[in-house]
């Protein structure tokens, strides 16, 4: 119960203290739940976050369903979920109803600027600690590379590319590159038979 209850603090926290989404809230839920805590293993959490990122839904959500699932259950499903929404759509909420005030003080417009800034390093700061974590084999490097570099250009030259398809073509020489070495690794115990 204790730990349910940590749980529901915990994502309650980060919900309301995390600006910029769920790219931003990706190092909170690593040091809250890996390093600090110790109820999710590293390799688990990354895993989870590669699943967040190619489920539907925004990858907040997503992530604390999956780690509420790990600590605690379907109950911790829905208070991971819960806890992480409540505090941003109270804000929202609050927000909304005086946002033509809100916006036009100066101090807040200048706070803003502000966490502008500070996302852009929280989310710089995910990735790479992903890339930390990702195998340092020849198709992982040059499948991340290919990807970063297809981003970066695509962002310059002003194209749109959804997302989405970033995660289907990797997927898809993922699978390409599994099935490769399947065969591969078949021919090569055929032959060792002959």
């Amino acid at each position: 119960m204790k730990r349910l209850f940590l749980l529901l603090l915990s994502m309650m926290k980060i919900g309301l203290f995390t600006f910029g989404g769920g790219y931003a809230m990706i190092p909170l839920l690593e040091n809250e739940f890996v390093s600090k805590r110790g109820w999710i293993g590293e390799d688990e959490f990354f895993d989870m976050v590669a699943v967040s990122e190619s489920t539907p839904g925004p990858i907040a959500v997503n992530m604390a369903t999956y780690v509420g699932y790990r600590v605690g259950g379907i109950v911790g499903t829905i208070l991971g979920t819960v806890g992480i929404v409540l505090p941003s759509f109270s804000v929202i909420f609050l927000i909304s109803l005086f946002f033509s005030r809100f916006v036009s003080v100066a101090w807040v417009a200048a706070a803003f600027r502000g966490i502008r800034i500070a996302v852009v390093f929280l989310i710089f700061s995910a990735a790479w600690r992903l890339f930390k974590k990702l195998p340092k084999k020849p198709f992982p490097l040059i499948l991340f590379s290919a990807v970063a570099l297809a981003s970066v250009a695509l962002s310059l030259f002003g194209f749109a590319f959804s997302s989405v398809w970033f995660i289907l073509i990797g997927a898809g020489v993922g699978l390409a590159a599994y099935l490769f070495a399947l065969l591969s690794r078949k021919d090569e115990g055929e032959e060792g038979k002959k």
